[in-house]
């Protein structure tokens, strides 16, 4: 199952953030520190071009904290580049205080241009829906300007915002792009609620998490749902088998005594989205680094084959009339 989803509103920001790029000195992206590769949008690093960065790492505390530390550290071996862990939801006014003077520090070193300056550093805050952008941007500015939802694409238009530390804030439309590759990207986003939930369906969804929290959480998937000891979950042949066993022990059961796989499904995604299961990560940069050279790999090989079917018409029609 491919997961897409790009209202129409996407595309108009897009070209609305190209227009006003050039005016920016530093883009801040805010990922799901659960999944930041899958949550890093591939059109923010062709819109920014060598503009540099901040990347801030939010919903932290959903989060395994050990996995966080590798990102960061991944990221930061690029010299523009500078990251933050955070989580906007639990700022509280002291909290709020050092993030914001930590944010704008970090601003400032990666603007060196604007320090001494009577002009502020225009900052433009980007990232996918549902990452909790407006969040943060409502607690850096201690009032209610961005809409909040808990849904993806809530934020509809760019906004300015001052900050009042020698910061302007661009503010803009959480934005997807069109075709989401790897396949496995969609399944993380899908978990993780930055696309719609009427855009995918929950089974697979929730059996992608489960075939991955049975591989490297299996601790945290034994203890929520009391299945015993990790070693048990080899008596289930597969994820889908698993999901119908949660199912049962939380009375999913439509007339007959038929496992309700959505309900179940619904509430394995849930408790994912809600820390239930604990604080995990569902990639790490040495598994997308995998992930992408085999996507890019298999992408190489259809190109060929394309590039070959094109290139010898005859061969090709002589192929499909043989199967």
């Amino acid at each position: 199952m491919a997961i897409q989803w790009f209202p129409g509103h996407m595309h108009k920001a897009r070209k609305e953030i190209k227009k006003t790029m050039s005016d920016i000195d530093v883009v801040i992206e805010v990922l799901d520190a659960r999944i930041p590769f899958s949550s890093s949008n591939p059109m923010i690093q062709s819109l920014k071009g060598d503009k540099p960065c901040i990347k801030l790492l939010n919903k932290a505390d959903l989060a395994d904290p050990e996995i966080i530390k590798t990102w960061q550290a991944f990221y930061e071996q690029d010299s523009h580049t500078k990251t933050l862990a955070l989580s906007a939801n639990a700022l509280g006014s002291k909290g709020l205080s050092g993030y914001k003077t930590a944010i704008a520090n970090l601003c400032r070193k990666l603007a060196p241009h604007r320090v001494g300056t009577d002009k502020a550093i225009n900052a433009m805050i980007m990232g996918i829906p549902n990452v909790g952008k407006s969040t943060l941007i409502n607690a850096l500015a201690g009032r209610a300007i961005a809409k909040v939802g808990n849904e993806p694409a809530v934020t509809k238009r760019q906004q300015k915002i001052n900050l009042d530390n020698g910061i302007i804030l661009s503010d803009t439309p959480g934005v997807l792009w069109p075709k989401l590759e790897p396949v496995s990207c969609g399944f993380r986003l899908a978990a993780t609620g930055a696309i719609k939930d009427t855009a995918m369906e929950y089974e697979p969804v929730a059996c992608f998490v489960l075939d991955f929290l049975m591989q490297h959480y299996p601790h945290n998937l034994c203890e929520r749902f009391k299945l015993g000891e990790p070693e048990q979950l080899e008596s289930f042949d597969n994820s889908q088998a698993l999901l119908s066993f949660i199912g049962s022990k939380r009375g999913c059961l439509r007339a007959g005594g038929i496992i309700d796989q959505h309900q179940a499904a619904t509430i394995v995604l849930n408790e994912l989205r809600s820390g239930k299961l604990g604080p995990v990560c569902l990639e790490t940069p040495e598994m997308m680094q995998v992930e992408m050279a085999e996507f890019l790999a298999e992408l190489a090989a259809k190109r060929a084959e394309q590039d070959t079917a094109m290139n010898n018409p005859a061969d090709s029609e002589g192929s499909s009339q043989a199967q």
